[in-house]
């Protein structure tokens, strides 16, 4: 059953209308309603359209952290061939949080990081809702090192809310496990490729997202914080979190403008989760066109470019 977030409520009713008269035709208590869902369908699309034409950075906010957007594995299931995950940072243990393997995209031979959100309560829960420890972050860096030394690409999947903020993972050195893994993106000699597929919150996506080039999905958001926590600090009121939201231009739209990421990947109408096929097939040829630029580039050049790039944030508004 599909979910719909409250500003869908108009779209949520005429939908259910076609739901239901298609029901009682099956049932054999309708007849001739075709024309009927046609006109129903006609409208709930065109007022789906006129929603999405027209959405807040706050509703879009929402679209992000739509329950059933795809997270991180239906990428890794629907672009990767030969999926081989890795497990551990072979000095704590294991965080689901983060994903790391290798495999094969398009033919190309790739290292994947992921922050995995889960799709249901024991998911989400073994996930950790994709708000990563300390070993998640040291496997990120683990995996970069292993493919620095075979020349592998490496891509990255962002979805969180952020590093996970709890007493254990501070006291194994969250601050500085996620330096390490921002630093270990530097310091590749191989192209990286970031994807922001929902959130992007503060340095918990920044840590697997210092890349070659980033990339948003039409709907995500990336942050330094979440709008619910800048609303807390400002105005002391986290209700308050759609007027942060507002002002901190957290959109796709607003970071390109402002040189943040370098460029935006279109969302089916309605957002990533009503056609999951159609945002891996533009995600995966944005990716494959990005890693296609650093083809032949000597390794020093490609290190340069990254840093250039993160140098200039700012420099030219």
């Amino acid at each position: 059953m599909r979910s719909y977030l409250e500003f869908e409520k108009p779209v949520a009713d005429l939908e259910g209308k076609v739901q239901e008269l298609k029901a009682l035709s099956q049932s054999g208590e309708a007849v001739e309603i075709d024309d009927d869902v046609a006109k129903l369908e006609a409208k709930a699309s065109q007022a789906l359209v006129e929603i999405y034409a027209k959405l807040t950075p706050w509703q879009k906010t929402q679209v992000a952290r739509h329950p059933d957007r795809p997270h991180a594995l239906d990428y890794v299931k629907g672009l990767i061939e030969d999926w081989t995950p890795l497990a551990g940072d072979r000095a704590f243990g294991e965080d689901a949080a983060i994903i790391a393997g290798l495999g094969r995209f398009r033919g190309r031979p790739i290292a994947i990081l992921g922050q995995e959100k889960g799709h249901d309560t024991q998911t989400r829960i073994r996930h950790n809702f994709g708000m990563a420890r300390p070993e998640g972050y040291r496997k990120a860096v683990r995996l970069m090192e292993l493919a620095d030394r075979f020349q592998l690409p490496v891509l990255s999947l962002v979805d969180t809310a952020g590093a996970y903020p709890g007493i254990g993972a501070e006291e194994r050195g969250q601050a500085e496990a996620i330096a390490r893994s921002t630093q270990a993106c530097l310091r590749l000699s191989v192209p990286n490729v970031a994807l922001i597929i929902g959130e992007g919150g503060s340095g918990g996506a920044i840590a697997i997202a210092t890349t070659n080039r980033v990339y948003m999905l039409e709907h995500a958001i990336y942050s330094v914080i979440s709008p619910e926590g800048a609303a807390s600090i400002l105005w002391k009121d986290s209700a308050r979190a759609q007027d942060a939201a507002t002002n901190m231009k957290i959109t796709a739209a607003d970071l390109q403008r402002l040189g943040i990421i370098d460029g935006i990947v279109k969302e089916p109408l309605g957002g990533a989760h009503r056609d999951p096929d159609a945002v891996l097939g533009a995600a995966g040829d944005t990716i494959e066109g990005a890693l296609a630029e650093f083809d032949g580039m000597e390794p020093e050049q490609i290190r340069s470019a990254r840093r250039q790039k993160f140098l200039a944030i700012g420099r030219n508004l």
